[in-house]
């Protein structure tokens, strides 16, 4: 008894495990709990540390500070990681449309925080530090306190009070709007990823195969490199069938074509359309389904060596005797183009015979233990550089304090470039689906964990104080009225998908909490992608629009 007393009393290491670990496990079981098919998920985590923090059960606050910091850094660096590779489609698709709600969301806010400060006895400075709280951004109140001590000394102190009253509602609030969304829209959650998932794919143009009968004419003798328009319209010839044969062969680049043969052509459904005017028509004859030696076989890229070369350098008909039909990267499947630059995890779709696929399997890596390998390097050397860019001063106009992306934006953005980069020299930065969500939900436990201990000491003492309630009403305001309003104008009328509209509201009042929320009653990486998508723009006007506000409020 006298050691669990210990442990629960005294400041130590163990006394800090003991209360991270307990405090995760609690929040999690109540995360789990469902009533009428809802649940907290990770956010119960932020409940039972404001409770234990308000019971006194907390650890020193460098500790606190460092798990905190630590573990958002860990989730918005695997958050970028997994989305990288998608990001940029995602942009110029839906950028202008998803970047101009949130920055609607972002003016709503301020609108409605220069309206609050009249019905506050202490005005503007009590009024940002609700909206930094509400929109659970903490160097929005950074900024605002800077921009005050340079002003108005006397007032530096409320704005931490206002973000105190606010911050937990802001996590939460998020999370009841989707749900509040969901509801009222009666949206069924699996329909969405579908639809999503179709759009998608239609999008992308998948590869599809031809057998086309060789009749031109003017094609006699020559190889298949030099048939007019291959490489423009982005043709891969995978197996031919020479006339009077009857069993198929691999083709190459410098198989010679005679009128009469039959190739398996793949390409994108119109460029395949355009490729038959010139070999001649399509066949009945399907080269697949024609025994034969010829095999195809799906060859994962593992070899470092390899990693950064295009298929033309690789020349893989000429060193393996196979031909690579098709690529999937990201679950984006593409035609095998010469051009294309291998990446590691890149799934290549092979084809040739047995002897020569292995030799193939050999030179591209196609190892699983590898594949599933976690590489530490990379990573702290990813998180580094994240932190170095989230703490750059970068000056905006005549903004008194420097902007910085800070440990949420910093991270999440070099995750991104890096993730799309693929490797620099000896560094690969692929990180293997089930360590990213590993370190993604320890992450975010974590922050959850802190959050909830760190608001629990002070939160009910000020709550419960002269303006506490009144200060609390107008958080909840500034955290729910402008994401329900642009939520609703977004599937009302621009039928924006849920799950984008997810990462939307998440992104718009930085809210990793919410994010990983959304991403627990769904399979796709469409909330995390918008999320990634607006987050930049949304930080720098959020801290912006603070300074913006105390600058007003001292005019």
């Amino acid at each position: 008894m006298s050691l669990l007393n210990e442990l629960a009393t005294q400041p130590s290491i163990a006394h800090t495990v003991l209360v991270l670990a307990v405090v995760a496990t609690a929040g999690l079981s109540l995360g789990s709990l469902k009533y009428r098919g809802i649940s907290l998920g990770v956010a119960g985590v932020l409940f039972v540390g404001i409770l234990l923090g308000y019971c006194k059960v907390t650890i020193p606050e460098t500790t606190l500070d460092f798990v905190r910091d630590f573990g958002l850094i860990l989730f918005v660096y695997t958050i970028g990681m997994q989305v990288g590779p998608s990001f940029l489609s995602s942009l110029r698709q839906k950028g202008l449309v998803l970047n101009s709600m949130a920055l609607a969301i972002v003016l709503l806010g301020a609108v409605l925080t220069v309206g609050i400060s009249y019905l506050l006895s202490d005005g503007m400075a009590a009024a940002v530090g609700l909206f930094a709280g509400a929109t659970t951004n903490t160097p929005a109140l950074g900024a605002a306190q800077e921009t005050l001590k340079g002003a108005a000394a006397d007032k530096a102190g409320y704005p931490a009070l206002g973000y105190a009253v606010a911050y937990p509602f802001g996590i939460l609030g998020v999370i009841i709007a989707m749900i509040a969304i969901r509801t009222f829209f009666r949206i069924n959650v699996q329909e969405e990823v579908e639809i999503l998932s179709r759009e998608q794919t239609a999008g992308q143009e998948r590869p599809h195969r031809m057998n086309l009968v060789v009749e031109n004419p003017n094609l006699e003798g020559l190889k298949l490199r030099e048939i007019p328009g291959s490489e423009e319209l982005g043709i891969v010839v995978s197996r031919v069938r020479k006339a009077g044969e009857t069993e198929p062969q691999t083709a190459s680049p410098d198989t010679v074509i005679h009128r009469g043969d039959i190739i398996l052509a793949v390409g994108k459904p119109k460029a395949l359309e355009r490729y038959k005017l010139i070999v001649g028509r399509e066949s009945h004859v399907d080269l697949l389904q024609v025994p034969g030696r010829v095999r195809h076989r799906r060859l994962v890229v593992t070899n470092k060596a390899i990693l950064g070369k295009s298929l033309r350098e690789l020349d893989l008909p000429a060193v393996c005797g196979v031909i690579v039909s098709r690529v999937t990267r990201a679950d984006i499947e593409m035609t095998a183009v010469p051009a294309l630059q291998l990446q590691f995890g890149d799934m290549l779709q092979v084809v040739g015979d047995e002897e020569s696929l292995d030799k193939a399997a050999k030179l591209i890596g196609n190892s699983v233990k590898e594949l599933s390998h976690t590489n530490l390097i990379p990573i702290f050397i990813g998180i580094a550089l994240g932190v170095l860019v989230g703490l750059y001063p970068f000056k905006v106009g005549n903004i008194p304090v420097p902007v910085r992306l800070g440990l949420a934006g910093g991270p999440l953005v070099v995750a991104i470039l890096l993730s799309r980069i693929g490797r620099i020299g000896p560094l690969v930065w692929h990180m293997p689906v089930n360590a990213n969500i590993l370190l993604r939900e320890l992450g975010i436990v974590l922050f959850l964990t802190c959050v909830g201990l760190r608001a629990g000491e002070k939160y009910f003492e000020v709550l419960f104080s002269a303006d506490g309630c009144l200060w609390l009403a107008c958080g909840v305001a500034i955290t729910l009225l402008p994401i329900l309003v642009v939520a609703f104008i977004g599937r009302r009328f621009l039928k924006l998908n849920f799950v984008h509209l997810c990462g939307v509201l998440a992104g718009s009042m930085t809210d990793p909490p919410a994010l990983a929320f959304a991403n627990s009653f769904n399979n796709s990486d469409a909330p995390s992608v918008a999320y990634a998508t607006v987050y930049p723009l949304t930080m720098i006007l959020r801290i912006i629009v603070a300074q913006l506000l105390v600058l007003f409020w001292l005019r």
